[in-house]
C-alpha cells in the first residue's frame, strides 16, 4: 500500500499532466519522474504511468468526439494501427533496451523544435477547405501510425507531439484537429501499454488509479482548452513540450 502521504502530490502531477497532454502530449514527462521521485522503481515507475495515463488519453478522445471534433473515418483504422504498433513496443523491450533510443529521439526533437520556430505558419487553419490528402499521404500517415505506436510501446516521450505533427504533414490538418486526432492512436497504444504492462505484474494500481482520477480531470480541461484556444495554443503547447523533452533526453544522455 503506497504512503497516503504521497498521493497527493502524484495526483497534482497528474493533473497538470492531463491538460498537457490533452493539449500536445508530453504528460508522461511529469508523472514518470513524480513517480520515479515517490520510489517506485523504473519499470513499476513506467507501467503505473500508462496505467494512470490510459485514462486522461480516453478521457481527451471521449471529450473530442462529443464536441464533433474526430472524423468518424479517422477512429477504427487509427486505433487498431495504434494498438498493435503498442504491442509489439512493447514486446521488443523484452529484448532491446529502450536507452538505445534516446540519442535518436533527441536529434529528432531538436529538428522538431527547429522547424516549428521557423516555420510559423506550420498548423495554421487554412481559411478554405483543404483539399483532400491524397491516397499517398494517407498511407504514409496510417504507417507512421503503427511506426509511432511501436514507438509508445517501447518507449514513449513526445508520442502525442509526433502524432500531432504527422496529421499536420500529411494529412493537412490544423493544430488544433490535429490535437484532437492525435488521441485515437494515443489512447490505443495506451491500452496496449496497459493491457501488457498490467499482465507483468507492473502497474501499482493502488497509486494508478487515484492518480487516474486526477489525470482525467486534467484532459478534461486541456482538451477544453484545445477547443477554445485553437491553433495558437496547441503550437506554443507544442513548443514548450518538445523544449521540455529535449532537455530531459540531453539530461539523460550526460549524467
Amino acid at each position: 500500500m503506497p504512503d497516503p502521504s504521497l498521493l497527493l502530490p502524484l495526483c497534482s502531477a497528474a493533473f497538470v499532466a492531463g491538460v498537457v497532454d490533452a493539449i500536445a502530449g508530453g504528460g508522461g514527462l511529469i508523472t514518470v519522474p513524480a513517480l520515479l521521485l515517490a520510489g517506485l522503481p523504473p519499470d513499476l515507475a513506467l507501467g503505473t504511468n500508462k496505467g494512470q495515463a490510459v485514462f486522461g488519453a480516453g478521457t481527451a478522445l471521449w471529450r473530442f468526439w462529443r464536441w464533433g471534433r474526430i472524423e468518424k473515418s479517422r477512429l477504427a483504422g487509427p486505433f487498431a494501427l495504434g494498438f498493435t504498433g503498442a504491442l509489439v513496443g512493447a514486446a521488443l523491450l523484452l529484448v532491446v533496451p529502450n536507452r538505445l533510443l534516446r540519442p535518436v529521439v533527441l536529434v529528432l526533437l531538436v529538428a522538431v523544435a527547429a522547424y516549428l520556430a521557423l516555420r510559423r505558419d506550420f498548423g495554421a487553419a487554412p481559411p478554405i477547405a483543404p483539399a483532400p490528402p491524397t491516397p499517398r499521404a494517407q498511407r504514409m500517415a496510417a504507417v507512421l501510425a503503427w511506426v509511432i505506436g511501436v514507438y509508445d510501446g517501447f518507449f514513449g516521450p513526445g508520442t502525442g507531439t509526433f502524432l500531432i505533427l504527422t496529421s499536420v504533414r500529411w494529412l493537412g490538418d490544423s493544430l488544433a484537429a490535429a490535437s484532437a486526432h492525435a488521441k485515437v492512436v494515443n489512447f490505443a497504444s495506451n491500452l496496449a501499454a496497459v493491457l501488457w504492462f498490467g499482465a507483468q505484474g507492473l502497474v501499482v494500481w493502488p497509486i494508478a488509479l487515484p492518480m487516474a482520477v486526477a489525470q482525467t480531470a486534467g484532459a478534461a480541461l486541456g482538451s477544453r482548452l484545445v477547443v477554445r484556444g485553437g491553433n495558437r495554443l496547441v503550437r506554443g503547447a507544442v513548443l514548450a513540450v518538445v523544449a521540455a523533452l529535449c532537455c530531459k533526453l540531453a539530461w539523460d544522455l550526460v549524467r
